[in-house]
Order: C-alpha cells, then structure tokens, then sequence
C-alpha cells in the first residue's frame, strides 16, 4: 500500500462510526421503550354484550403521551368482562366501554342503571320500514279513542314518549348495522315511568314509531290530533253545503213595449210669389 496510515484511519473511522450506530439505535430503541406502554386493544370485532376472552385480545405499544383515560394494560384483568358498546377491531378496550365486574353477557348488560328494557311488536308500516335500527331514537305515537262524556268517542293520535334508545330489533343488538330491517319486534331502553306509559298505550290502541334525528333532543309540546280537527275544513255537510251556497235573485222580466204607430201627415205646398214651400198638417 502507498499510504498505509491513511488506510489505517480509513479503517477506524468505519469501526467508529458502526460502535456510533449500535450505540444510537439502542439509545433510541430505549428511549422509544420508555415513552410508551402496553395497552390491550381488540384483536377482531367484538359486539356489545359479549363476554371477553384472550382470542379476542392482544396487546400493543401505545406512546404515554396520547395513553387514552381508562386504558387497560393487563389482559387478565379483562377475564370475563363484558362489553356495553361495540368495539371495532385495533380498537383500544377502556373501562368505559364495560359493564360492572360480575355482569352477565347479553342485553341486559347494556341497559345503564335506573332504566329498562321493554319490547314493544311492530311491522313494516310501525316500525318506520326497517329503519329504526339498535342505536337509533324514535318517538312513540299511539291512535286510541277517547271518551267524549257520554257523547261518543273520539279518535286521536298523541305522542305519548319522545327521544326513546332502540337497544335491539328481533335478537339483534348490533349498532353497526346500517342496512334496514324489517322485524316484528324492536326492544326498547326506557326509565320505569316510561315502560308504564307505554304498556298502558299498547294495550289501549296502536303504536306507531317516530325515527328521529339522533343528536336531535328538542321535545314536543303537541297536545294531539282528533278526527274532527284532521278534517275540518276539508269536508262539510250537506245541510252547511246549501247553507253555504249564495242565493240567487231571479228577476221578472220587463213588459213588452208598446208598438208605436206611424201618423200619416198631410203636406200641402204653398207658392208665394218667386217663393216655394211645404207645410204639414
């Protein structure tokens, strides 16, 4: 070799920089151990009301600076619990989404404490033509006949419980669903007070469901439809028809008028002088 000391530093300069390298990538790697944390997320998708299990569950690094409140690190700890909500596939498993330790699977642990379930039947037509699906808020009308004292009954329409939660339609209470349904029965998610109101309902006439925006939560202050005020206006009795019909005046019409007769007049002409004229008698 010509210059062998430059080839020497060559040499060390590649080893330093390869000690430089391992030494960096380790920092980092450190660095990166450090700053995050292991967080267990859902390995598929999981409906809401079903019982966890580690086939369901995987753990992954989560940086510490967005860790979300709630987070659960510890697979054991999720034996046996059940979610309340639906959660999609990589989706991290909070607290928040489960139901109380020692919950059972199934509907039931979804309804929040203090509130209901009540199934209530439809069809195409009530059950707004598969529309109103899990997750969606409707409105509740009933068509019944009231009591007008004594003198009949009168047909009415009323809203009777606004901004209801639909929990399932038939046996399905999943929320993703976006597709219509038509079922025979929707199950719906109510305090105590309102479960009476709509038994009562169900048994006194027909039920009719209401679908609603969903961040819309503005009630109602309709006091109801009757028959007559459906139809007023639109149709009238016979006896107001002719009442209501304007008069009319028939005028007798006029004496013929009298001939005139033509008078024949007599002209008798008169010479005066160079002059020359007529008079008539």
């Amino acid at each position: 070799m010509k210059n062998p000391k430059a080839v020497a530093m060559l040499v060390l300069s590649v080893i330093i920089g390869l000690v430089a390298t391992v030494i960096a990538s380790g920092w980092v790697a450190q660095q990166g151990r450090a700053a995050s944390n292991k967080v267990v997320v859902a390995a598929v998708d999981i409906d809401l009301g079903s019982r966890l299990n580690p086939q369901q569950l995987k753990t992954i690094d989560w940086p510490s600076g967005s860790l979300p409140s709630g987070a659960i690190t510890d697979p054991q700890a999720l034996q046996d619990r059940v979610v309340k909500t639906s959660v999609l596939r990589g989706e991290a498993i909070l607290e928040a989404k489960l139901a109380p330790i020692g919950s059972s699977g199934g509907l039931s642990a979804v309804i929040p404490e203090g509130k209901r379930a009540i199934t209530v039947r439809v069809n195409d037509v009530i059950g707004v033509a598969g529309f109103a699906l899990p997750g969606n808020y409707v409105d509740i009308v009933v068509n019944t006949q009231i009591d007008n004292e004594g003198k009949g009954d009168k047909q009415i329409s009323k809203i009777v419980l606004e901004h209801i939660l639909v929990l399932a339609v038939a046996q399905e209470a999943n929320r993703d669903e976006t597709k219509p349904k038509v079922v025979n029965a929707v199950t719906l998610e109510v305090t105590p007070e309102q479960a009476e109101k709509l038994d009562l309902a169900r048994s006194v006439g027909t039920l009719s469901l209401v679908l609603r925006n969903q961040i819309d939560k503005q009630g109602s202050d309709s006091a109801g439809v009757m028959k007559q005020q459906l139809l007023a206006g639109d149709l009238l009795k016979p006896a107001e028809a002719v009442k209501s019909k304007p008069a009319v005046r028939r005028r007798k019409p006029a004496a013929p008028a009298a001939p005139v007769v033509a008078v024949k007049k007599e002209t008798v002409e008169i010479i005066k002088g160079v002059q020359k004229g007529s008079v008539d008698f």
